[in-house]
């Protein structure tokens, strides 16, 4: 499997490339809007076609790139049942879709927002916003829990093997992977702590609105497509 790990510097977000070599096919998760043009660049120079753009949840830090790649490929654009209405797939906690030989299991991780998926393959989760680098998502917005986070990652994400790395959404200071193990142990806000405890800290955050927040909402809720907004 071809695997590239790609950043935004304005909101922080990682998008990852996945290629399958024997077909040439090729999934993005958490496409950028401002960077499609870049992760197409990429896509070709590898001698792959875009097949499938996937979003973890309807993100409030960025617009997807998702209506704008499908316009440029005519690729299948995917999304949990309870995020974006106009996704081509739909998918729950379960189900597997394959590309190629990439199958990528989605887990319902919750909390950060009521639509949060993760997605697994061998050896690896891209989590989104529900399990960062020694952090979470925040849990004041879109329908967020910290409870329902709290089961997301300790019942969902740390039932994988401890040997599974984590790909988050973001990173805002340099980090690029973790492990499900690593995080168990040394993540300040879950490791050791009760759910009291962990809504405790969610709650007391205290955080200014994200500054895309009145225009990425809307416009993920259309895939991205700022035109129907």
């Amino acid at each position: 499997m071809i695997f590239r790990q790609l950043f935004d510097n304005t909101s922080s977000t990682y998008t990852y490339l996945l290629g399958d070599e024997a077909t040439g096919r090729a999934v993005l998760i958490d496409p950028v809007l401002e960077l499609a043009d870049r992760d197409l660049t990429q896509i070709h120079d590898l001698g792959l076609t875009l097949s499938h753009v996937l979003d973890t949840h309807v993100h409030a830090d960025h617009v997807t790139a998702a209506a704008v790649l499908k316009s440029k490929t005519s690729c299948t654009t995917v999304s949990s049942e309870r995020g974006a209405l106009c996704a081509d797939v739909k998918i729950k906690h379960g189900d597997t879709l394959r590309v190629g030989a990439i199958a990528i299991r989605a887990l319902a991780t919750p909390g950060h927002t009521d639509d949060s998926l993760s997605y697994a393959l061998d050896d690896r989760v891209f989590t989104g916003d529900a399990l960062l680098v020694r952090g979470c998502g925040r849990t004041d917005f879109q329908n967020g829990d910290p409870e329902t986070l709290y089961r997301s990652i300790t019942e969902v994400l740390f039932a994988l093997p401890d040997t599974t790395q984590v790909y988050p959404a973001h990173d805002y200071k340099g980090l690029t992977v973790t492990t499900i193990g690593e995080e168990r142990r040394y993540n300040p806000r879950v490791a050791g702590k009760s759910m009291t405890e962990f809504s405790a800290i969610m709650r007391g955050l205290n955080l200014p609105p994200p500054k895309l927040l009145d225009k990425a909402v809307p416009a993920n809720r259309l895939c991205g497509n700022l035109q129907m907004g």
